[in-house]
């Protein structure tokens, strides 16, 4: 007779255990990874990305495919080092793994990209259910499946800068603050807006005085954004620079309130020459009242609603606000208000405006303005997008205010992506300082008054 063993019926162990709850995010954000391919489908045969309005009705327009020729990818020729690049280098590294897997295929350029941003949504989206914990993990899906990251995704490069962000607060959150400095910058230097969430970082910092976790993640940011951006300054400056000189030479372009302003001429808000000016003074603004309500809030601000005003507020200040740029918004409102109702809101005029811009390039074209909409309908998809972000702004700045509806805090939890912040002590808040200067005054005779 043959004794059987049974297998062990208890948990599994170590990692295999904490990965298991990941699993069907993972396949749910590899199925809109493979929506998103498909939406894309119509353009990719029978050469509608060569030109015309076909690109635009059908609504499949990339950055990716027509970029493999404008910048001489198809030549062969190296990001930077053979010609400048309009974008940081991050993006030209993605570039130049793509062109050699790809040769001289702009298809097949095209299908190594979105492979690799497709893996970059998928783990997107497991990082930010790392960030978000136990307390609402499915909220992840409006990153994973929403209909606004599906008809975004393979615009142009953003996934990867949103997976290397997303990653940099996980490290932090963890309490790794070196790794958290090496994955911010290198998201910085993908794209520029992760540099937002080091402010967000810094008010924390300032109110909490954790100071030597934020000084390791600033040190190792600095480093790393260095040691991937000196050696291309070395040999090429004027091809590196290119990407800095165009965002300021850059005029009012597409999805940004200030091409609605100089479009209907709006006064001084419509005057060209001013615009980096007023652009710039307008995030100053914002920002300076995120800052004020980080250190006066009756209770510390969570990291992910700071870093959502943050980007928010930087995105409605900037002079261009592409569709795509909805991919670098969405982690973050979703851990900053995860309440469906307003997102909800937010993401059918993102979408709006997704179907807008392309009908509005088309009603541009002489010979297909019939298939296009005009002026009004399209800057009504622009004030949409606004207005509903605004919103879900003030509806953050409301949870912040009254932290008893916030609705990651009504679960007893303090911070879950805060990692040192998380149920730290305030040191330092507009209260204490008026707390400190009030005694001076109380304590003068009533013959010294």
């Amino acid at each position: 007779m043959t004794t059987r063993t049974s297998p062990p019926s208890g948990p599994l162990p170590g990692l295999a255990a904490r990965a298991v709850p990941y699993l069907p995010l993972g396949l749910l954000a590899g199925l809109g990874a493979v929506l998103a391919y498909l939406w894309k489908w119509p353009c990719r045969f029978g050469g509608v990305w060569n030109g015309g309005a076909g690109q635009f009705t059908h609504y499949c327009y990339t950055d990716i495919y027509p970029l493999f020729w404008a910048e001489h990818l198809n030549e062969g020729k190296i990001p930077y080092v053979d010609y400048p690049v309009e974008y940081p280098v991050g993006i030209g590294a993605i570039m130049e793994f793509a062109r050699r897997l790809a040769g001289g295929d702009g298809v097949r350029f095209y299908d190594v990209t979105v492979l690799l941003m497709g893996l970059s949504l998928v783990a997107g989206v497991l990082l930010m259910a790392a960030l978000a914990g136990s307390v609402r993990p499915w909220d992840v899906l409006w990153y994973a499946v929403s209909p606004a990251v599906i008809l975004t995704a393979y615009i142009n490069w953003d996934l990867a800068a949103g997976a290397l962000a997303l990653g940099g607060l996980l490290a932090w959150a963890r309490r790794r603050h070196y790794l958290a400095g090496v994955l911010l910058a290198l998201a910085v230097a993908t794209k520029f807006y992760p540099l937002m969430f080091f402010g967000a970082l810094f008010l924390l910092t300032v109110r909490t005085a954790k100071w030597q976790p934020f000084v390791k993640t600033v040190v190792a940011a600095a480093a790393t954004w260095s040691l991937v951006n000196v050696p291309v300054m070395l040999i090429n400056f004027e091809g590196w620079k290119r990407f800095y000189s165009f965002s300021s030479e850059r005029g009012a372009d597409w999805g940004g309130l200030w091409f609605f302003f100089q479009t209907k001429q709006w006064g001084v808000l419509a005057d060209a020459e001013k615009l980096n000016t007023m652009a710039m003074a307008a995030l100053a603004v914002l920002l300076l009242g995120v800052a004020v309500l980080a250190v006066a809030a009756p209770r510390r601000p969570r990291l992910a609603q700071l870093c959502f005003l943050a980007l928010a507020a930087f995105m409605i200040t900037n002079k261009v606000w592409s569709p795509q740029y909805v991919l670098w918004l969405v982690p973050f409102a979703v851990l900053a208000r995860p309440k469906w109702g307003a997102l909800a809101a937010w993401q059918i005029a993102e979408c709006w405006y997704f179907f807008s811009i392309w009908l509005y390039l088309t009603g541009r074209m002489p010979e297909f303005a019939d298939q296009g909409i005009g002026d009004t309908p399209y800057f009504l998809a622009v004030w949409a997008r606004a207005i509903t972000i605004v919103v879900l702004m003030a509806l953050v700045v409301r949870d912040i205010l009254r932290p008893e509806r916030d609705a990651v805090r009504k679960s007893d939890a303090d911070d879950p992506s805060g990692g040192v912040f998380d149920g730290a002590e305030d040191r330092f808040t507009l209260c204490s300082l008026r707390r400190t200067t009030a005694p001076a005054d109380m304590n003068l005779s009533p013959d010294s008054r």
